[in-house]
């Protein structure tokens, strides 16, 4: 399995949103999503499918995360939500919260993550 950059991260919590939300995802509702172009989608999503992190069905379209991509897209999902709690419980405002905590959960280590998460649940 290949190491994950940030952004091929952020490409797959944003499909499992996406999928959570409106049940199949295609390229073209990634590329509205995050604000990118579709061919910078469409580039993103073959090394995503190289790399078995997802499927895409040739005829529909639709993307799936793969179990290694789902297990991923579920971890930065959960550090998302967590952190931005956490920041808001520390009177940061929601919107900043959410964007640091974007920033945050790709570089933040497990062991500081278990302790915030921790710490924010009680």
């Amino acid at each position: 399995m290949v190491k994950l950059q940030e952004s091929g991260e952020n490409y797959l919590e944003t499909i499992l949103i996406l999928k959570n939300k409106n049940g199949n995802v295609r390229s073209i509702d990634i590329a509205n999503e995050l604000g990118y172009t579709k061919p910078s989608i469409s580039r993103a999503m073959a090394i995503l499918k190289n790399a078995k992190y997802i499927t895409i069905d040739e005829n529909s379209g639709y993307i799936s995360l793969t179990d290694s991509g789902y297990n991923i897209a579920k971890a930065m999902y959960e550090r998302h939500e967590i952190l931005s709690r956490y920041l808001i419980s520390l009177g940061v405002s929601p919107e900043t919260a959410a964007q640091d905590a974007c920033r945050i959960e790709h570089v933040i280590s497990q062991e500081t993550f278990e302790k915030i998460k921790e710490n924010a649940n009680k």
